[in-house]
């Protein structure tokens, strides 16, 4: 027995690595530890925890094209919804054309506004077409735009302020009734023209945005008539109104007559002739009633002028 555990001892020194290997179960000359397999042909804990971990990206794969899904539901509900907007708001007032309206220069403002107070000496007064389409209101004079009743109407509250100003009867609260008063006006004006042209029946290209650019053409009168009143007393002001009167009232009439008489006039007067006297008389209404706004919506503004200048 004593030479057996002699022997023991012996292997022992010369081979420490096999003590090791069967206390750890692990070998030492193995740089990493394998545990693909553990004993018994199980995955160990770390294989279990790496399938975990995997199973989150997973989730997120499948998360991705649910979120992508939805975001593109609710674009597609976002552009619908754009869409019936614009058709229903078209309907009334086409903003998409508003770009037209407003497509002018200096050249054209400087011109129109010319003709507005010098519109005898004016020949040719149909407006230019290219490809069924209405040019542009810088390249035609004739066509009608929405910047000058614009900025007329905006103009016409400064001079009001200022005409208010002059006579001490300026308050805020009164030159807000003034822009609220012309601007109502306006709209009732309008509104009374389309009702009109529906009950006579009158098939013309004339839209909702063109009737407003026509009436909004008289605070041009309205702003020059005024300042006259300020600058020369009530004389000046009833002169200079009275001039700016008749050139609005001959620039309606043969601005309307070539979009409310044409149908008339290629038709034959003889057979349509009642239809057409109702056409007549109503391009005349639209025309004699600017000067008869312009009127009422200034002559309160000048009457302290004579008091200023007798």
């Amino acid at each position: 027995m004593n030479m057996d555990y002699t022997a023991t001892q012996s292997v022992s020194r010369q081979h420490p690595e096999t003590r090791s290997t069967s206390m750890d179960g692990t070998d030492p000359s193995q740089l990493f530890d394998d545990t693909s397999v553990a004993p018994g042909g199980q995955p160990t804990g770390f294989q279990g925890q790496g399938v975990g971990t995997m199973g989150h990206p997973g989730r997120t794969l499948l998360s991705d094209p649910m979120s992508n899904l939805a975001m593109a539901y609710g674009s597609s509900l976002a552009s619908q919804g754009k869409d019936l907007v614009d058709k229903n708001l078209d309907r009334f007032l086409p903003i998409s054309k508003l770009k037209y309206y407003f497509a002018v220069d200096t050249v054209y403002v400087g011109k129109k506004l010319g003709l507005l107070v010098f519109p005898y000496m004016h020949q040719n007064w149909e407006v230019s077409y290219q490809q069924d389409t209405p040019v542009a209101p810088r390249f035609d004079i004739n066509a009608p735009d929405l910047y000058i009743p614009a900025m007329g109407f905006i103009t016409y509250i400064l001079v009001a302020g200022l005409a208010l100003g002059t006579q001490n009867r300026f308050t805020p609260e009164i030159l807000g009734m003034q822009a609220s008063s012309a601007l109502v006006w306006l709209i009732m004006e309008v509104l009374v023209v389309l009702l009109s042209l529906y009950l006579v029946t009158v098939n013309t290209d004339l839209t909702t945005i063109d009737l407003v650019a026509f009436s909004g053409y008289k605070y041009v009168g309205m702003i020059v008539g005024v300042v006259a009143g300020l600058l020369f007393g009530r004389m000046g002001y009833y002169l200079t109104l009275l001039w700016c009167c008749i050139s609005i009232f001959v620039f309606m009439i043969r601005t309307l007559r070539l979009k409310l008489l044409s149908e008339a006039a290629a038709q034959g007067v003889l057979v349509h002739g009642a239809r057409n006297q109702l056409r007549m008389y109503l391009t005349m209404s639209i025309a004699a009633a600017q000067p008869i706004f312009m009127y009422w919506l200034t002559y309160h503004l000048v009457r302290g002028a004579g008091h200023m200048h007798g």
